[in-house]
């Protein structure tokens, strides 16, 4: 499996608070049977402005300690971009984390607020899609909109985006009413990629195998292996290029 929304790297959102942590973070993904890892801090301006250069030099020093731990993992990191009109200012800098390059077009860990879909939401997909970027939408089942109108999320399908469900709301981590919307979604092929969101080791662990399963015998096994493995390979597969 391939988990491509985690927050692992140590001591630089609310994720991993410490190296230690860090590490315990990412053996425990690996003994779930995680072989890539791509490490999704949140850049959300004013609150954890991890820019390219910060989330760069944290995950080079973490590389490091993966390496002298004997880690069997391969990592790369790119973020979990809150929306945001500065987007466009990274954008113009080539300072925005991106996932990679896959079917003529980057995509990018696009993270609605929790509460709402923000007006102009739809404007900014529309100037990312022009520049060849195709949004991956965290979280859908978690935000207030879609759960009270979950319909909305078509508006959201008809412009192209990608959409990534978290693990823990396929089974019941986060709720009924989160689950059911996750499981209606995936039913409904919205859904292109299951991700962990990982961020700590009690209460938001990097764990996949419970989701997969549920998945597999709701939708069977073709499902499992697309949302887990072969969508998130391929969009993210150019990071872990030498």
């Amino acid at each position: 499996m391939i988990d491509i929304h985690c927050h692992l790297l140590p001591s630089i959102d609310d994720g991993a608070k410490d190296m230690a942590e860090s590490l315990a973070l990412i053996r425990l993904a690996v003994d779930e049977g995680i072989s890539r890892i791509v490490l999704t801090p949140h850049l959300h301006f004013g609150r954890f402005n991890n820019t390219l250069p910060i989330i760069k030099s944290a995950f080079e020093v973490l590389i490091a300690e993966v390496k002298s731990a004997n880690i069997n993992v391969e990592l790369a990191y790119a973020a979990e971009v809150r929306l945001d009109s500065e987007i466009l200012t990274l954008l113009a800098n080539k300072n925005l984390p991106l996932y990679g390059r896959y079917d003529g077009q980057h995509f990018m860990l696009l993270e609605f607020p929790h509460s709402h879909i923000p007006t102009g939401s739809e404007a900014l997909v529309k100037y990312l899609k022009k520049q060849n970027i195709t949004p991956v939408i965290a979280h859908p089942e978690r935000n207030r909109d879609l759960l009270s109108k979950p319909h909305k999320i078509k508006e959201f399908v008809n412009l192209g985006c990608w959409f990534q469900v978290t693990a823990g709301s396929i089974t019941g981590n986060f709720g009924d009413e989160c689950q059911t919307l996750a499981l209606q979604y995936i039913e409904q092929g919205l859904i292109q990629v299951v991700a962990s969101d990982a961020h700590n080791l009690k209460r938001r662990p990097p764990l996949l195998n419970d989701a997969r399963n549920k998945v597999v015998t709701l939708f069977g096994e073709d499902k499992a292996q697309a949302l887990f493995h072969d969508n998130p390979y391929n969009i993210t597969a150019s990071l872990f290029k030498s």
